[in-house]
């Protein structure tokens, strides 16, 4: 026998967005009401729903006469605003209204938490409701909530992962086939893992904001996108994907962020850069879309978590989590986790930092350029692992040339942007082809 509903006033919900993720969480709070109303004490109501299009059918999940394109009447009289929208504006002058009037809020919205969060956070404090945000960092993956309750009593030292599964994708496409970056975009846009504009996942942006939030989380600190050293894959041609292989590596866009101990100061590094990992690193087995993300913390250890980090029915997962913790709240009083910034480490930029590369060079093929260039790297505390050279075809009446791979141990960030500058400006030094970071060690 199914025990009675809770006799509980329903919870008014309004959702901010009517997309892909947006109706799937519609579909799940009317096809799983009874469900959610006995897991969190209360049923839900969903009285408004902010779009931009009123005319688009949205499916028989979406009550078209909840529809709205005045968010601001949505919000209205709303216990919890689900915000799905994205963008900055109008959504930070939503979220900031809905805290106002006493309701709590559910976002995705990584770019305005990574842009914007303090005010949020504050907003949330000075009203005594709830700000959470699972979805905004690595879809149906768990990872804010383990960072922010399972992990609290822990001291993280480090999260390295694959927050965007669009750069993870095209990646993977280019070391499976041979695919150029271009081609490999295109399949992703086809398959509909890419936005019409990538920019934001494929120059690393997307991935920035998500290590913004992961790093405030873990460290206790405030740290802003203007913190985050953001490098993209654009850059990334299919001859770095063989010379990966050839080194017995896989190049993937890496998130990382970590405490920093140097002369007794602790300080927060947080980066985005496509990197060259050994192919025994688990995460260099991450393929397509699919996201991982290594959490090093001090007692607990290493600990992964992996799954789908996009799409409408994992992303809609991580927000009707958050949906029905916030409700539980509600309906037994009291609000979650706060803000944690007591720690107010500084930021340590990249420069700073030691790091070993990959470097790969056109030069002049004559006696004494490759003693010519490994004096220039010694010279600024650079050694050198491995080298792999090849004869490049010339054009008639060309010098002839070759290709330079160079692997180095670890070293100052500052030193090799140095040296890079001293070969740029080597005769014998035709073109830096590419400087790639190695990582996984």
């Amino acid at each position: 026998m199914t025990d009675p509903l809770p006799d509980h006033a329903p919870l008014r919900v309004a959702v901010l967005g009517a997309g892909t993720v947006g109706a799937d969480v519609l579909r799940v709070i009317g096809t799983s009401g009874d469900e959610l109303a006995h897991r969190i004490g209360a049923p839900l109501e969903v009285t408004g729903i902010a779009v931009t299009d009123l005319g688009k059918d949205r499916g028989e999940h979406v009550d078209a006469s909840l529809l709205t394109d005045d968010p601001a009447s949505a919000i209205a009289g709303a216990d919890i605003v689900v915000e799905l929208m994205g963008g900055i504006e109008p959504a930070r002058t939503l979220l900031l209204e809905a805290m106002a009037h006493g309701a709590s809020v559910v976002t995705a919205n990584k770019a305005l938490l990574a842009q914007d969060g303090v005010a949020l956070y504050e907003a949330a404090d000075a009203n005594g409701v709830d700000l959470h945000f699972e979805a905004a960092v690595a879809g149906a993956i768990p990872l804010v909530r383990p960072i922010r309750e399972s992990l609290a009593g822990d001291r993280i030292g480090k999260v390295l992962g694959i927050v965007n599964g669009t750069t993870n994708y095209v990646l993977d496409a280019m070391a499976r086939t041979g695919a150029s970056f271009d081609d490999a975009l295109a399949s992703a846009q086809e398959l509909g893992y890419a936005e019409a504009d990538p920019t934001a996942d494929v120059e690393g942006h997307d991935a920035a904001a998500k290590a913004s939030i992961l790093a405030s989380l873990a460290f206790h600190t405030r740290v802003g996108m203007q913190d985050v050293h953001c490098e993209g894959i654009t850059t990334v041609t299919a001859a770095d994907i063989a010379a990966a292989s050839r080194m017995g590596r896989t190049i993937k866009l890496l998130s990382i962020v970590e405490r920093v101990e140097e002369e007794g100061e602790e300080r927060v590094s947080a980066r985005v850069y496509p990197a060259m990992l050994p192919d025994s690193h688990p995460l260099a087995s991450v393929s397509e879309a699919y996201n991982a993300v290594f959490v090093e913390a001090e007692a607990a250890g290493s600990l992964m978590f992996y799954g789908q980090g996009a799409g409408g029915a994992p992303t809609a997962s991580a927000v009707l989590g958050d949906l029905v913790t916030v409700a539980r709240q509600r309906v037994h009083g009291g609000v979650g986790p706060r803000e944690s910034r007591y720690a107010d480490l500084g930021i340590i930029p990249v420069d700073a930092l030691r790091n070993a590369f990959y470097v790969s060079l056109t030069v002049q093929d004559k006696p004494g350029v490759l003693a010519e260039v490994a004096g220039t790297l010694s010279s600024h505390g650079i050694s050198i692992s491995t080298i792999h050279q090849e004869t490049e075809p010339a054009e008639e009446g060309e010098p002839e040339r070759a290709r330079i791979g160079i692997a180095t141990y670890r070293a100052l960030e500052s030193a090799m942007d140095s040296a890079l500058d001293d070969l740029d400006s080597s005769g014998a030094v035709l073109t830096i082809d590419s400087v790639i970071r190695l990582e996984g060690e």
